[in-house]
């Protein structure tokens, strides 16, 4: 069976009514199901008491069957990782890679505060995505003890070993070059989907209406397809 897992990056504060309005958007193309990935303290601010408004919907759409995973701490990097490293990250997630440049004990800290701050609002992720899908040895480390799962850019890996081999279709919208090209490399790619296809949408895509035309052109591709969250691919 071929399923279509979405994924809604960068949950937070900030983007609640941009996140509202896109998941009722999904939800009027047949995606029942999505993940929310949810930056547990953007800016260092948590969730609660800043915004409770935000910790209620999350709560509502956990209720409805949406998966709720966890987005880093802060989605802001902390660090700077050493040459060549840097380089990567800067591609991948430019300021929003938080963990590459920080060692074992700083990366567990970020990970459990995490964790911490969505368990004071009840909400338990079973799972994690890097922002940026910027890892490191470390972070991977921490995340095998921690999460039932966690999503990179190629699979999405659960924490006794296994490996769901399943790309994520990705826009970019950080510089002008990806702005440009993202939108037909992610229509190309979308023709090699396998059993299962990733599709991920960030807050900013709806900025830009070429983002949004893609994002209807792979969903109209993916109308056959089961649909279901990153919590469900691996159980």
């Amino acid at each position: 069976m071929s399923v279509l897992a979405v994924a809604l990056h960068d949950v937070e504060p900030r983007t609640l009514q941009r996140s509202r309005a896109i998941r009722d958007w999904l939800l009027a193309r047949g995606v029942a199901h999505v993940t929310l990935l949810v930056i547990p303290a953007a800016d260092m601010h948590a969730i609660i008491p800043c915004a409770p408004e935000l910790a209620a919907w999350l709560r509502s759409r956990a209720v409805c069957g949406d998966a709720i995973a966890q987005h880093g701490l802060a989605h802001r990097a902390s660090a700077t990782a050493p040459w060549p490293r840097s380089l990567l990250a800067r591609w991948q997630g430019g300021p929003a890679a938080e963990f590459p440049g920080l060692g074992p004990r700083e990366a567990a800290w970020r990970v459990d505060a995490g964790r911490r701050l969505l368990a004071e609002v009840e909400l338990r992720p079973r799972g994690f995505v890097a922002p940026g899908y910027a890892y490191t040895r470390a972070l991977r480390r921490v995340l095998a003890d921690s999460f039932e799962w966690f999503a990179d850019l190629r699979c999405v890996r659960s924490r006794t070993g296994r490996a769901l081999p399943a790309r994520a279709l990705c826009l970019g919208s950080s510089t002008p070059l990806k702005r440009a090209l993202s939108p037909a490399l992610v229509r190309a790619a979308a023709l090699g989907a396998g059993a299962v296809m990733r599709l991920d949408v960030h807050p900013a895509d709806f900025d830009l209406p070429r983002h949004v035309a893609a994002l209807e052109a792979l969903l109209e591709r993916a109308a056959a397809r089961a649909v279901v969250t990153y919590d469900q691919l691996l159980a």
